[in-house]
């Protein structure tokens, strides 16, 4: 059996039991046209053009893209450059709302194939909602679709302060049952395993509720993070392994985030695709921690003076959790789609701690949940030895952080592991 570790952290839910609140439209949108894994779109609408809300604004014709939508109605003001914070050169468009939010007439669709999910699915401009951006028609779409039996739903939600996802259960339990019961039934799958970390009680108690008489388990999992990362999540509700350069559908597994596939359901009642996104904001410098339903291309220092935040006083913002989350080099950034959390740090917890020689004291190997060795990797890195980082599966690293955490010399040991899988993909 696979021994996977991980670990114990203070969860800082504080925000678990806000309720979700809706901010105001803000005077002004910029919407990028990148906003997940793939090729970026092109805009299709022109300045000086008046757009609605859940209007298309822009699209690919690359399969591995899906389209991004207006979530205000306005004026088109600008096409501009735009540095995301992958780095990646890009296009966004400026929208001048009107402050009516009149949107689209959407049009509810019914879909019993598999194709018609991945339609409908690309055409809502969804990816993966929980932080990796992959598009969901791409993940519907697998081939082979007869090998899929199982349908895993990540609501572990392991990573501290965020709880978007928790709030989606609590708030729309019924889109999330009827979300998964619509992707069973076009891809066939037999069965279905939401897998939730069991330090939401309320939340495991309402959908168990929810699911009696379905084909669907809702598994309490242990609090230890990584725990919602794929590959740990799909062992931990179906007891299959995730090999070196398999994907889960290889294992007869599709994993979606509980909040894509609620989102699915709700563009298939309404037609009306994705355009906000809920966002936890918190962190050490957040008085009142909070969920907010923010229009994409919504400012973060918008969001971040809604929620009462001094954005002149910030010393250190993070896009998503504190140990996978990017940080921001401004708070002139976009809201956009795979957003789950906003964390705003004092200085305290903004400091960068100093870097010491490595004690060999395998504290790293101890927590990682795919049983590398990551000092012996930054090794191999900083020594460029592709050989040797090949045979050490540095490609299995799931970026989840824990190695930097628990290193009492404070080694970057993580974002060594990601160098070092550029440096192979460069090989």
């Amino acid at each position: 059996m696979l021994k996977l570790n991980g670990l114990k952290l203070l969860h800082y839910k504080n925000s678990q039991d806000a309720q979700t609140v809706d901010m105001p439209v803000p005077a002004v949108v910029r919407i990028p046209m990148v906003q997940h894994m793939g090729a970026p779109c092109v805009p299709v609408v022109k300045p000086g053009e008046e757009v609605l809300a859940g209007q298309l604004i822009g699209k690919s014709e690359q399969a591995f893209s899906v389209p991004i939508h207006s979530s205000v109605s306005g004026k088109v003001k600008a096409i501009e450059d735009y540095v995301a914070s992958s780095g990646a050169l890009v296009k966004r468009v400026v929208i001048e709302t009107d402050g009516q939010q009149r949107w689209i007439d959407g049009t509810p669709r019914t879909v019993s194939t598999q194709q018609e999910l991945v339609d409908a699915a690309r055409d809502a401009g969804i990816a993966g909602l929980g932080g990796a951006g992959f598009p969901t028609h791409i993940k519907l779409a697998y081939k082979d679709v007869d090998r899929i039996d199982a349908l895993v739903i990540n609501a572990a939600e392991c990573e501290p302060y965020i709880t978007s996802d928790y709030r989606e259960m609590l708030e729309y339990p019924d889109d999330i049952i009827e979300g998964i019961k619509t992707v069973m039934k076009c891809l066939n799958i037999t069965k279905a395993f939401i897998g939730i970390e069991d330090n939401k009680p309320e939340a495991i108690a309402l959908l168990n509720q929810k699911v009696q008489g379905t084909a669907i388990r809702v598994e309490a999992l242990k609090s230890i993070y990584p725990q919602g990362a794929e590959k740990v999540l799909i062992y931990n509700t179906t007891g299959r392994i995730i090999e070196e350069g398999e994907i889960p559908a290889d294992k007869g597994v599709i994993v979606m985030n509980v909040t894509t596939v609620a989102n699915l359901h709700r563009f298939l009642t309404t037609g009306r695709p994705l355009t906000h996104k809920r966002v936890t904001v918190d962190g050490s410098f957040v008085t009142n921690p909070m969920n907010v339903r923010v229009p994409i291309g919504t400012m973060i220092s918008d969001l971040l003076e809604f929620a009462g935040v001094d954005c002149q006083m910030v010393h250190k913002a993070l896009m998503g959790g504190p140990m996978m989350g990017t940080a921001l080099d401004t708070l002139e950034t976009p809201i956009i789609k795979n957003n789950n959390a906003i964390l705003v740090l004092d200085e305290a917890h903004a400091r960068i701690p100093k870097t010491t020689a490595c004690i060999r004291c395998g504290r790293c190997i101890d927590v990682c949940p795919m049983n590398l060795m990551p000092a012996a990797l930054e090794k191999a890195y900083d020594q460029q030895d592709t050989e040797r980082l090949e045979t050490l599966k540095v490609n299995l690293c799931i970026n989840c952080g824990s190695c930097t955490y628990v290193c009492p010399a404070k080694r970057n040991l993580a974002q060594k592991n990601q160098l070092a899988k550029g440096l192979l993909k460069r090989k």
